[in-house]
């Protein structure tokens, strides 16, 4: 049975993760670091992200605990001036842009599901444009629940307003995918680098029409 006949209804919405779906972060989290922390840089990163995780489900205020990690390594810069210069430093990948865009044209609801806390959230709904490109924006500090949970999940379906079955989600990170399998949602592990032409492979695979025309 292929993966499109085991389902009852076709796919009507698609949602995606952010960082390595739309968007990147130039030279990777460990060198951006490394100006101000050199080979401590990996370290900090890995303290940091530990200590960010109830932010991402929307307890607690992120800077001010930056700014104490950034104190108890030694570093003087201000860490509002460090966030902007490695959590901000976003480039968007604007051929997965355009695939978001010709879902859109061609009929299907388009929506974001990221694990975010709220400064970088609000960086990218509006300095990013995110609230303009998508129709049902899913930041996990807004759910109050973080991926892989697969609570996050069923309250994106909520929010986008669909049976789950109905809803592909593709996300970089394979435990993201198996948390939105187990609430019912389809779902598929894809990064930008694999390039685009797998990512159109696996639409065609769900019955989903992602065709840029003119």
């Amino acid at each position: 049975m292929t993966e499109r006949a085991a389902h009852a209804e076709p796919v009507r919405h698609v949602l995606f993760d952010a960082d390595g779906v739309l968007q990147d972060l130039p030279g990777g989290w460990y060198a951006a670091m490394e100006a101000y922390l050199g080979g401590r840089a990996e370290e900090f990163l890995h303290e940091t992200w530990s200590d960010e995780l109830p932010m991402l489900a929307g307890r607690g205020d992120y800077l001010p605990l930056l700014a104490a990690s950034l104190e108890r390594y030694g570093v003087r810069t201000p860490a509002t001036e460090v966030y902007d210069a490695v959590w901000k430093n976003i480039v968007l990948i604007e051929e997965s842009l355009d695939v978001v865009r010709a879902l859109r044209r061609n009929g299907y609801g388009v929506h974001l599901g990221t694990n975010q806390e709220k400064y970088r959230g609000a960086h990218m709904r509006t300095a990013l444009g995110y609230d303009e490109l998508f129709d049902v924006s899913c930041y996990s500090y807004d759910l109050g629940v973080a991926k892989p949970d697969p609570a996050f999940f069923t309250r994106a379906a909520d929010r986008i307003g669909a049976d789950p079955d109905t809803i592909l989600f593709i996300d970089d990170t394979a435990k993201n995918v198996t948390g939105a399998r187990t609430a019912g949602l389809r779902a598929d592990q894809w990064d930008f680098t694999q390039g685009h032409d797998t990512l159109h492979a696996l639409f065609e695979q769900h019955g989903v029409d992602a065709r840029i025309t003119a």
